[in-house]
């Protein structure tokens, strides 16, 4: 077991199945907010929930759901967008989720908390080295930051 937990190709393999299942859960949320419930009809949700300044905070994080799950599916930025993501899931698991116990069809934070884990691990482990960050950091100081090849 140990044998397969080092090798780097399955490291990068992980990391890279983690980024795609992941940003595309976001990115499709995100679209989700923004054409299907429409940003008005999201700011309003947003406000039934009790979310302060919900036609603000309706397009910011639709936008952030749609931009960092596109970026953590490119392996962009990854550490700061899954950053930025986990955030915003944990105040959503807390502000809305918390009080709906855990299943989703009560309003529950299952999703949210699996969404904010999934972004947090990405922001431990990194992009690894199938990913934009790798390429265009491979060998700058920032690569130690934004990288975990």
């Amino acid at each position: 077991m140990s044998a397969l937990g080092n090798s780097a190709g399955l490291q990068a393999a992980a990391r890279t199945l983690l980024r795609f299942a992941f940003g595309f859960l976001f990115l499709a949320h995100g679209w989700q907010k923004y054409f299907q419930f429409t940003i008005e009809g999201t700011a309003a949700a947003f406000g039934q929930m009790g979310v302060p300044a919900a036609n603000l905070l309706a397009p910011l994080a639709a936008t952030l759901e749609i931009a960092g799950g596109a970026a953590i599916i490119l392996g962009l930025l990854t550490r700061v967008f899954a950053g930025l993501l986990g955030v915003q899931m944990i105040v959503a698991l807390f502000m809305v989720h918390a009080a709906g116990g855990v299943f989703v069809e009560n309003g529950g934070f299952e999703l949210v908390l699996a969404l904010a884990a999934g972004a947090l691990a990405l922001l431990l482990v990194g992009p690894g080295r199938i990913s934009l960050d790798a390429l265009i950091f491979k060998g700058k100081k920032a690569d130690k930051v934004l990288v975990n090849a």
